[in-house]
């Protein structure tokens, strides 16, 4: 007995004397899939928040941003450890959420917007949902888990019944939105539809061909989070100074998308390659009143709940809190 209580006693003892472990001082961000929803990413990059606000923690942190977009892309990346924090919609955040449950326990850090999506068309014969033909494709990030994936199931459930909920499933097609602007733009007779947010939607539906059909707002009952940020637990833990710096440098690019319309527009164009659109557009979009940033989840509830009751998730979270990291960047969520 006096043995193990000497051996328990230098095990303490060896732990105690382990040095602290040290917080990262590289942070990886993708970028994401581009557009409104992502202009607080580029925000920061084009800033350097995240740096001047680890600076004032006492932390020295570069960050490592890199072009990658699409909800499956994104997961992959923070579950093989090639991203820290990565943003998705919600759909996409719920099924990792759900899938690392237990294990990895990615969670919610924050929403970051909360724009509609919309369902543009250049033919002729869709004037509902309902009218998708066989022939029919529809362009949307990624299937199955994307919002317009989601908010499809969901008004094919309330219109057509259970049985019916993923009757438009097979008209979708992973693109990302660069790319379906194109296709929509040049008549593809392959793409006819593109479930697109801004400032996508709006360039599409100047031309006089190209209509829209729906809207994601429509369907989930009033403004909903479009894109949001998670990271694992255990980076959280493992990292509460370079954690808190991110979270700071993502309010604060808010703030100033709120403070200078224009000097945003410009990033946001610039990360857009510089064309197709002017800053005063761009301007005019981030005015429009369905277009918000906040920390606050809206809708996302709503998301577990229906993606629970279809299957697509083994568990459902009792109340937001459930689904994010405790902050009050998302107490007053839903």
């Amino acid at each position: 007995m006096k043995k193990i209580a000497v051996a328990m006693a230098f095990a303490v003892l060896g732990s105690l004397c382990l040095p602290a472990r040290a917080e990262i001082t590289e942070m990886r961000v993708p970028l994401g899939a581009g557009g409104f929803g992502f202009l607080p990413l580029h925000m920061m990059k084009h800033h350097g928040l995240i740096e001047k606000k680890a600076a004032e923690a006492g932390l020295k942190l570069t960050v490592n941003w890199s072009n990658v977009g699409g909800p499956a892309v994104m997961n992959d990346a923070l579950l093989s450890g090639s991203a820290d924090f990565i943003s998705a919609g919600p759909p996409a955040f719920l099924v990792l959420w759900d899938k690392t449950k237990g294990n990895a326990g990615v969670k919610g850090v924050a929403a970051m917007s909360s724009i509609p999506m919309y369902l543009n068309t250049h033919a002729a014969h869709l004037k509902l949902l309902d009218d998708m033909r066989d022939e029919d494709k529809m362009a949307v990030t990624a299937v199955k888990v994307s919002i317009p994936s989601i908010v499809m199931q969901m008004y094919a459930r309330k219109k057509f019944g259970a049985a019916d909920t993923f009757r438009f499933d097979k008209y979708t097609i992973s693109m990302q939105h660069p790319d379906a602007v194109v296709a929509m733009l040049t008549g593809n007779k392959q793409i006819t539809a593109h479930f697109a947010s801004a400032p996508f939607h709006q360039r599409e539906v100047k031309e006089a061909n190209i209509k829209t059909i729906m809207n994601s707002d429509d369907v989930m009952g009033g403004s909903t989070t479009f894109t949001m940020i998670s990271t694992t637990t255990k980076f959280h833990d493992e990292n509460p100074k370079a954690y808190a710096a991110f979270v700071a440098a993502l309010k604060q690019a808010f703030d100033m998308i709120k403070s200078d319309r224009k000097g945003a527009a410009q990033v946001l164009l610039d990360s857009m390659g510089g064309k197709g659109w002017t800053v005063d557009e761009l301007v005019a979009m981030l005015d429009e009143p369905t277009t918000k940033y906040t920390t606050q989840p809206e809708n996302v509830m709503k998301y577990a709940i229906f993606m629970h009751e279809i299957g697509s998730l083994k568990n459902q979270p009792a109340s937001i809190k459930d689904l994010f990291f405790t902050g009050a960047e998302v107490s007053a969520g839903n």
